[in-house]
């Protein structure tokens, strides 16, 4: 019977040091919401016409990270989070550049893949193969 008080009183010990270790979440980290997100905006490449590349700069997201949203301005359901110094391309931005259109490789993927370095004939939505979404202005070193 002692044993087992022992071993309990050890295995809650290494659980309270567990807990301890977890970082806490940034401070813009958005509530978790349940559900679909209420609105979801495409990223558009190709905005800057066919004579230059589909998205216009390779940026990385500045320390701390940053958290993908569905569409500018739609904070409630976070798509995707990406660590400080992670790639991406910026797409587009919103008229007062509060928000970014990205395209960024999935962990251990090949950027070089999203296809968004050539030129597209005409504006379109991204599609794909990479993951793409929005993300607030400020939390990338352009051109990084």
């Amino acid at each position: 019977m002692k044993q087992l008080s022992l071993s309990a009183v050890a295995a809650l010990a290494v659980l309270s040091l567990a807990a301890c270790s977890q970082p806490a979440p940034p401070p813009e980290n958005a509530p978790a919401v349940a559900g679909e997100p209420l609105a979801t905006r495409a990223v558009m490449i190709g905005t800057e016409g066919p004579s230059l590349p589909a998205c216009s700069s390779i940026s990385r997201v500045k320390a701390g990270g940053t958290d993908v949203y569905w569409a500018p301005g739609e904070t409630r359901a976070v798509k995707a989070k990406l660590a400080g110094g992670a790639r991406l391309s910026l797409c587009e931005a919103t008229d007062d550049d509060a928000w970014f259109g990205v395209v960024f490789a999935a962990p251990g993927t090949d950027p070089d893949m999203c296809g968004v370095g050539k030129s597209v004939a005409n504006a379109r939505e991204y599609q794909g193969p990479c993951r793409w979404g929005w993300i607030k202005g400020g939390t990338v070193e352009l051109g990084g």
